[in-house]
């Protein structure tokens, strides 16, 4: 290997070992899956790898970042099927996501539920913290279309969101149950 090429692996090492733990995250949240956001990021790195002497420095977690948005929508386009579920994702949890697995928890169920346009702006707008014109160019999507999508499924997530006490735990659901409330007359 010639040292240029090895300049260029140590470079990607270095990126991959920075950037990998954010983007299993947020391909997490895209997929809802511990397994398939190991996979989608994976394909981003690889093929980011191999477009490495191309990525702009200082862009490499922006185009990756792009790279695993466009995975997912073509590894959704390819199986053309989204699996519901409300068993907790199976596999090892994320380090960090140990203290607040509750919540995280629900929060995935809950961005599941959202169309694919709007969980990924939901996503890359508030959990990784872009600008909506950045993440209008990591979609391909317009501004006014990043606004729209992050409108409704923010809407579509607070219509869905339990109470929360105080001390900021998840209330309990309170329902009241018609049968119950005669049989105590």
């Amino acid at each position: 290997m010639t040292p240029r090429g090895r300049q260029r692996d140590a470079a990607f090492s270095t990126f991959m070992e920075q950037a990998g733990p954010a983007l299993l995250r947020t391909a997490w949240l895209l997929t809802g899956d511990h397994h398939r956001a190991q996979e989608l990021t994976q394909a981003a790195l690889v093929k980011t790898y191999v477009a490495w002497p191309r990525v702009r420095e200082g862009e490499a977690l922006a185009y990756a970042r792009r790279v695993l948005a466009n995975q997912r929508t073509d590894s959704w386009r390819s199986t053309r099927r989204e699996v519901v579920t409300d068993a907790v994702p199976c596999g090892e949890p994320l380090p960090d996501a140990m203290a607040t697995s509750d919540t995280r928890d629900l929060v995935v169920r809950l961005l599941r539920q959202l169309p694919e346009q709007q969980r990924k702006v939901v996503v890359l707008r508030y959990y990784t913290d872009l600008s909506e014109q950045t993440v209008a160019e990591v979609l391909g999507i317009s501004v006014g279309a990043v606004k729209s999508a992050a409108s409704r499924g923010l809407a579509a997530l607070r219509a869905q969101v339990p109470e929360i006490d105080p001390s900021g735990q998840l209330a309990e659901a309170t329902t009241s149950d018609p049968a119950s409330e005669g049989s105590q007359r």
